[in-house]
């Protein structure tokens, strides 16, 4: 009996030495003292994960099929492994949609380009995603991961889109008005996505660029984005983000840089963006999207990050129907000549419901902004306001926002806060928030309660 004690003690050392020994990812933390308390992100490390080339799994220069295919066998085979880097060799290499897994790190060495498809039917079949806000079976994104932990994208190459088709797209005809009225209609009555099939040759609801749906762990670094269908970098009811160093240029329709959606644990520092929308545009679902997943986008840090163009650095909504709170921006920067409507944007409508609170912008400089440096404004619906019927209202709480040491060139306004007779704004403060240049007036606050300016 003794013997086989020791045997089975002896066995169980073995069996843990041998996986910690051969474990191929590790973790990092970084910790946050935000003014709303501490905020840890976690990051996968693949510095000691095997290191899987496309090349040796049949990828080939100008050969889309074999890239694509040699691309998710090396994926497969790093997730099988525990834990793998999949290395994109310096070169231009077509591909089609990519599928991430957990514990996998797709790297791109300095030099490499994946050049995606610009042809629909090479992100087919249709993926569990979304479209502004509202759950749906649509094109997969070009770079997708789904449930996944422990997942990357790294390294000093560019991932680029092909945009002729998708530029075709931008527009929106009736017959894809219709097909957007019809998944409102299906959200409003909780059908369930599986049903929200939205794949069809009128609706043309392009694809995210790169979205992690519902993954733990997920880091994206080095990187340089060019052009991009729809939303550039969409992490989606995620948990632990972090986005760094990534050089964003997306000059299309509905080109936000980074879209966090119902996500909580989210750094985004040190990037570059040069955006045709927002740089930064907080979410957290639409109306009964919203209201059924009850995910709040929460603890959120921007750092160290400089626009280029955009049309806010920090955009909250209009989707926002699960809420927002815990948002530090802090230390960015928007270059002098930049095309910009305002610094930080918070929007909503009475269809949202919602809540925005404790969101914090500190050290912020600008050039010349078209409107103004804070803007917070209730009625926001675009072509949603002939488009549906209000069928539920919902007021959205706006409360505790704060501005310290932001400074512009020329605006418009300082501040242009429209808020609800119904539900006032609630305890907005601006300290040393100063413009060059006022062209209109300074504040124009509506249904505001315990402003203050310093």
């Amino acid at each position: 009996m003794t013997f086989l004690k020791n045997t089975i003690v002896f066995l169980m050392i073995f069996l843990f030495c041998s996986f910690k020994k051969d474990n191929p990812i590790t973790f990092t933390t970084t910790t946050i003292k935000a003014p709303f308390g501490t905020v840890k992100v976690t990051a996968p490390n693949f510095s000691k994960s095997p290191k899987l080339s496309i090349i040796d799994f049949g990828a080939e220069k100008g050969n889309q099929e074999k890239t694509t295919l040699a691309i998710s066998k090396a994926i497969t085979k790093a997730n099988k492994l525990g834990g793998g880097t999949v290395v994109v060799p310096a070169g231009e290499w077509l591909t089609g949609k990519i599928h991430l897994k957990s514990n996998v790190n797709l790297h791109l060495e300095k030099g490499a380009t994946l050049l995606f498809s610009g042809n629909p039917t090479d992100y087919l079949p249709a993926v569990h995603s979304t479209w502004e806000g509202m759950e749906c079976y649509n094109y997969s994104p070009l770079i997708y991961a789904y449930q996944c932990k422990n997942v990357a994208i790294t390294g000093e190459g560019e991932v680029k889109a092909q945009m002729d088709t998708w530029k075709i797209w931008f527009a929106r005809p009736k017959p894809h008005m219709e097909s957007i009225k019809r998944l409102y209609l299906q959200g409003i009555s909780y059908t369930p996505v599986i049903q929200r099939q939205m794949v069809n040759d009128t609706a043309h609801l392009r694809p995210q660029f790169i979205q992690f749906n519902r993954c733990e762990n997920v880091l994206l670094e080095g990187i340089s984005i060019q052009n991009s269908p729809f939303w550039t970098i969409h992490p989606y009811l995620c948990k632990n983000v972090s986005i760094r160093k990534v050089n964003v240029y997306a000059h299309g329709h509905n080109n936000d840089g980074v879209d966090p959606e119902m996500s909580q644990n989210v750094l985004i520092e040190n990037c570059v963006f040069d955006q045709g929308d927002d740089a930064i545009a907080i979410k957290s679902g639409r109306n009964p999207e919203g209201w059924r997943l009850k995910t709040p986008s929460k603890n959120i840090i921007i750092r160290n990050c400089l626009v280029k163009n955009g049309h806010q650095l920090v955009a909250i909504g209009s989707e926002l129907s699960g809420g927002i709170e815990n948002v530090w921006i802090q230390n960015c920067e928007v270059v002098d000549g930049a095309k910009l409507f305002h610094l930080l944007f918070i929007k909503t409508n009475e269809r949202m419901g919602g809540y925005v609170d404790n969101i914090y912008v500190e050290n912020v400089k600008s050039g010349k902004i078209d409107q103004g440096i804070l803007g917070i404004e209730t009625d926001v619906l675009y072509q949603w306001r002939n488009l549906v019927q209000t069928f539920e209202k919902r007021l959205t709480p706006i409360k505790n926002v704060f501005l310290d040491n932001v400074q512009a060139t020329e605006v418009k306004f300082i501040s242009r806060i429209l808020g609800q007779k119904e539900l006032p704004i609630e305890n907005v403060q601006l300290k040393s928030v100063k413009a060059t240049k006022v062209i209109d007036q300074p504040s124009i606050h509506e249904n505001v309660t315990n402003i203050k300016s310093e």
